[in-house]
């Protein structure tokens, strides 16, 4: 495997993204950003994971939102 140094997501799991925005931002906060029913009505990391694996626009705005998160604890 290549190592990617410049590369945030390098080896970061889908379940630990949406831990850690959980963690950071709240379930409300992200449905409220993200207009995804699996942060709205009842959210679990379950469930999320299950969309979010099988719809790749909903997945590239949660991993958007990672980075964003990522960049904003660097200040």
């Amino acid at each position: 495997m290549e190592a990617q140094p410049n590369n945030p997501m390098h080896g970061v799991k889908l379940e630990q993204i949406i831990n850690d925005l959980v963690a950071h931002y709240g379930w409300e906060y992200m449905g409220h950003t993200i207009n995804i029913n699996c942060f709205k009505s009842n959210p679990t990391v379950k469930s999320s994971l299950k969309f979010l694996r099988r719809t790749p626009w909903a997945r590239a705005k949660v991993e958007a939102m990672y980075l964003n998160m990522l960049k904003q604890k660097k200040r």
